[in-house]
């Protein structure tokens, strides 16, 4: 394919997913601000406690569908219709029992998980509200996740990206009718938030009665082959969503310690705009990959290794653009957020905020590594990179950092953890170029 075609076709999806996807973590920072507004220093506590259960519902969905529309797009290029339409089916009925479990999970779990987040008396009511009604809103998370990715994949980028923006929007609306004008406090947040998917799939409904789908649900049953196959290649995005979730929580344990529900309420500004931002990169990502998983289905390598060339520029391009403004701008940014005013939340997010966000650049072409990995059919170092940025090393890290410089450990163990990921994924790509690539 020529170069031109190949930008083009990469700035179509990319831009289109990225407004999505900015969108879609708009659910978060939206109660982020609300709630700050609403309810002062003990409900933002109270909400960055339970983001992780987000974080893992989201990812859920987002395993299901990226691996299910992975290989859709692989088994497109090839044209093997009965496959398409077989993965579909099996990741939709995967997708409805995961959610399920959820769903008990709120209705009988909600206080034990809170116990388990660390929530305090000022924290406990609060934190088992908002917990309990987004597990109950699963179903609409992870199909909506589910949808997403396969109507992207469909050659429908566009009504992708309406879909996540509409939901948000309306997040945002009812946020602000919930909490202010009927009072209703924690509660109003998390409902507007379940209420976010379910406008969501309305929006994505309308490509089935264009009849412009190219998937169906067949009556058949279920192969542990193909499930796994879903598993096996949406893994990474559920470790990439997860990671956050495991972030917060472990900075959370330790924050308490150091400083109180002051420490996790300024970290809550902190890790909100983080979602916002990894965001953007998971934007750029998904944006390649049914690009990049079409033209491995038709063994076209030399359109993959342009792929990720804009991609990896993409991202150095934005990381500088997105640094300069939180560094110029991180006072403002902290204060909008701090609406009680008060000064020890400024002390310690600002100066938290300007070296926690060094580490975007690398964090970025980790993410788009790893989602490249999982287009290509390369399981493997796509869950490397996922599992060593989630699991493997952040947690020693902020722990060993803590102990050794307090305060400003805690903001530096996310930018060293990625640096020496980014380091491992240049070596699995090194390693794994000529699979998959003729640059």
């Amino acid at each position: 394919m020529h170069p031109q075609s190949c930008l083009k076709e990469f700035l179509k999806y990319t831009i289109l997913n990225i407004t999505g996807m900015i969108g879609l973590s708009c659910y978060i920072l939206a109660d982020t601000f609300f709630v700050s507004k609403g309810l002062g220093t003990a409900g933002l506590a109270a909400l960055n406690l339970a983001i992780p259960v987000f974080s893992f519902i989201h990812g859920c969905g987002l395993m299901l569908g990226m691996g299910g529309a992975t290989w859709y797009s692989i088994f497109r290029g090839q044209k093997a219709q009965d496959k398409c339409d077989q993965i579909f089916t099996h990741m939709l009925w995967i997708t409805l029992a995961a959610a399920g479990l959820f769903v008990l999970a709120g209705l009988f779990l909600s206080d034990i998980l809170t116990r388990l987040l660390g929530a305090d008396t000022e924290t406990m009511n609060m934190t088992r509200t908002y917990l309990q009604v987004l597990m109950l809103f699963a179903p609409a998370f992870m199909i909506n996740d589910l949808l997403t990715c396969f109507v992207r994949n469909d050659h429908n980028p566009r009504l992708a990206m309406l879909s996540m923006l509409l939901g948000s929007l309306s997040n945002i609306i009812l946020d602000y009718v919930f909490i202010f004008p009927l009072h209703l406090g924690i509660l109003g947040a998390v409902l507007a938030t379940g209420a976010a998917p379910i406008v969501g799939m309305s929006i994505l409904s309308t490509h089935w009665i264009k009849k412009q789908n190219g998937f169906h649900i067949r009556n058949e049953k279920l192969h542990m082959k193909t499930i796994l196959a879903g598993f096996d290649l949406g893994f990474p995005s559920l470790i990439t969503e997860m990671s956050s979730g495991f972030v917060i929580i472990v900075f959370n344990i330790i924050l308490l310690g150091l400083t109180g529900n002051m420490g996790v309420a300024a970290y809550g500004v902190i890790a909100n705009l983080s979602l916002v931002i990894i965001a953007i990169y998971t934007g750029i990502a998904q944006g390649m990959q049914p690009l990049a998983s079409q033209a491995y289905g038709k063994g076209d390598k030399k359109y993959i290794c342009q792929l990720l060339q804009y991609g990896l520029l993409s991202v150095l391009a934005l990381s500088a653009v997105i640094y300069i403004v939180l560094f110029s701008f991180a006072s403002p940014i902290v204060y909008i957020f701090n609406s009680e005013k008060n000064s020890l939340l400024q002390q310690i997010a600002v100066p938290g905020l300007k070296l926690y966000f060094t580490a975007i650049p690398f964090a970025g072409i980790n993410i788009v590594l790893s989602l490249f990995f999982t287009s290509t059919d390369q399981a493997l170092p796509a869950q490397f990179i996922s599992i060593a940025r989630g699991f493997a090393l952040i947690i020693p890290v902020a722990f060993l950092l803590s102990v050794l410089a307090g305060m400003t450990g805690v903001w530096l163990a996310f930018p060293l953890t990625e640096s020496i990921v980014f380091v491992l994924s240049i070596i699995c790509l090194i390693v794994n170029r000529k699979i998959i690539m003729e640059c």
